[in-house]
């Protein structure tokens, strides 16, 4: 016996047998994983009554399509029982009760869209496998090969955010939102493209605001910071480094709060607020002390040697002999732990700012030879970041100052960081920018 009921509902809904077996494999793969490939052809074996009674995930997948309570209302029975239609006709039930079996009904809608959803955990895992790859991945691997990977992740949760989930399964899809294009970010930002770099900053405070993911959200603040401080913005990149040490529920128990204090303290130095670097300065290395495990590896992660690095920089800003020693220092420790870290985390960018600020300590310390020698670690690279590139030419405008303008040595070593840095940007060898 053909089932009237079924037709009647796909031809309401406009929809072809093909279309109907396509929603019915994207909802049963939603709920359990897997594919069972139906067609056009099980949907018209089911109008035409060859099948009535389908396996309990179809019955429950079509209901869910169909948006009915029950299968009867598909036309749906078990072998050996009556087809609806020949089902004896209840009586009418009276008025009190009708309204009862409506407001019933309403609450098994409201059931059935709210078990609707286009993930499941085996998805999310999958995911957040995805995000930890391409975070450790980032420090190392090219450009070239990572900017793809990203792009696809991202576009993927995006179209299932159109989609329909869970409340909890929603939070968790922004929060990996905000990871990959935190990476969006940095792509753009060692690219030096400072424009695209603060719209994908912008998603991932959104992100972190839908999802009220305090990690993610101090880590926004950390970004928003590192891009202010190279746009020249020292105050800004400041007070964002502030911002993300209080803002919600705090930053977090990861190394967040230390990256914070430490961009902080190299903004204060810059803008010449030498007292409260040095005082923040101090902060970042308690925080160090008492930092948690991270969320993220790679580039959400702050290591001892990038700190011991952001420690150089800001000693250098300050200035005077003995900052000067204490920077010559910090930066040689983190050479040291850069050095002596797996491959696989060696960051070449992190590397070369410190070898930058040794050089940079060296000429301060009227030591051009020993600057060279630094500069000859970062000259053999095939390209830069945008950041790197800003140290390169900072290095040589004091390279063109007194005392060292007419010292052949130095007009050397101007020619050299002008040959290299007229280079284009970099698009093999990435890095966080410093």
């Amino acid at each position: 016996m053909a089932n009237e009921a079924l037709r009647r509902r796909r031809d309401a809904q406009r929809w072809t047998q093909a279309q109907v077996a396509e929603r019915v494999c994207a909802q049963v793969q939603a709920a359990t994983g897997r594919d069972p490939e139906l067609d056009a052809n099980w949907v018209s074996r089911l109008e035409r009554g060859a099948i009535t009674w389908p396996s309990g995930e179809y019955r429950a997948a079509l209901c869910v399509v169909f948006q009915v309570a029950n299968e009867a209302e598909l036309g749906l029975y078990p072998k050996g029982s009556a087809a609806p239609e020949e089902r004896p006709a209840a009586e009418t039930p009276p008025d009190d009760v009708r309204s009862l079996a409506a407001d019933t009904e309403l609450s098994a809608r409201l059931t059935r869209h709210a078990a609707e959803t286009n993930v499941n955990a085996l998805v999310l895992e999958e995911f957040d496998a995805d995000v930890e790859r391409l975070a450790r991945d980032f420090v190392s691997r090219p450009l070239s090969l990572l900017v793809p990977e990203i792009r696809t992740a991202r576009t993927e949760v995006f179209r299932l955010l159109e989609g329909r989930q869970q409340p909890s399964q929603t939070r968790h899809l922004y929060v990996v939102a905000g990871w990959l294009s935190g990476l969006a970010a940095h792509v753009s930002l060692d690219l030096g493209d400072r424009s695209a770099a603060a719209t994908h900053a912008r998603t991932v405070v959104q992100c972190a605001e839908i999802s009220e993911h305090s990690p993610l959200r101090a880590w926004a603040r950390s970004f928003q910071s590192l891009a202010a401080y190279w746009a020249g913005d020292y105050r800004r990149a400041g007070d964002l480094a502030q911002a993300g040490q209080s803002e919600g529920r705090g930053p977090g128990t990861g190394t967040i709060k230390a990256r914070l204090l430490s961009l902080e303290a190299r903004a204060r130095a810059a803008e010449g607020d030498n007292r409260s670097a040095l005082r923040i300065l101090a902060l970042a290395q308690e925080a160090r002390g008492a930092a948690g495990p991270d969320e993220l590896p790679g580039v959400f992660s702050f290591p001892e040697a990038k700190q011991w690095t952001y420690a150089g920089t800001t000693l250098l800003a300050v200035g005077g002999d003995e900052q000067i020693r204490h920077a010559i220092s910090a930066s040689d420790r983190a050479v040291e732990l850069y050095q002596a870290g797996p491959e696989g985390e060696r960051s070449p960018g992190d590397l070369q700012a410190a070898h930058l600020d040794l050089a940079t300590a060296y000429l301060a310390s009227g030591e051009v030879e020993g600057a060279a020698a630094k500069l000859s670690e970062v000259f053999t690279a095939e390209g830069y970041t945008a950041s790197i590139t800003i140290r390169l030419r900072n290095l040589a405008a004091l390279l063109g100052s007194e005392p060292y303008r007419g010292a052949q040595s130095a007009v050397s070593l101007r020619a050299h960081i002008h040959e290299v840095t007229v280079r284009p940007a970099l698009a093999s060898n990435p890095t966080e920018s410093r």
